[in-house]
């Protein structure tokens, strides 16, 4: 089973950005716990992080020829307004679960609208490095509900 771990824009600055909302993990840290679980769960987990909306459009376009069997994405700020990320996630055939450190749904306003949420077999957010960790356990079991 093979699981890709998407993070967008300025996630990078993970354990430096707003410890009230983030806490004081790094990217780094999430990977690592996130690839740690993915071995227990039986799955193989890559991870990939960038600040440039082309290269998550390419690298999405990329697991669709891959034939990943799950995605998680957490989009950071293009989740509320990346309609190019949105649509190189519909491209995919395989379940898409939405991540986020914070409450999207408790903060500013803007932050309240995934354009990613609907296309998404479902969101996972504001319980930090737990978040991902839900979400990686949302994605196995997608896909092994898929396989029965």
């Amino acid at each position: 089973m093979k699981i890709l771990v998407l993070n967008g824009i300025n996630l990078n600055m993970f354990g430096k950005r707003d410890p009230v909302q983030y806490g004081t993990i790094t990217l780094d840290e999430i990977n690592n716990q996130v690839r740690q679980l993915g071995t227990e769960l039986g799955a193989e987990v890559e991870t990939f992080q960038t600040n440039i909306e082309g290269e998550m459009c390419e690298r999405i376009h990329k697991a669709h020829g891959d034939k990943v069997n799950a995605v998680m994405i957490n989009a950071g700020a293009w989740t509320h307004y990346s309609y190019g990320i949105r649509d190189a996630l519909s491209i995919l055939s395989c379940p898409i679960v939405e991540v986020h450190m914070s409450n999207i749904h408790a903060r500013e306003a803007f932050r309240h609208v995934s354009v990613i949420a609907e296309i998404a077999r479902g969101q996972i957010c504001g319980f930090g490095v737990d978040s991902y960790l839900l979400a990686l356990r949302a994605c196995v079991a997608a896909v092994e509900t898929a396989k029965k």
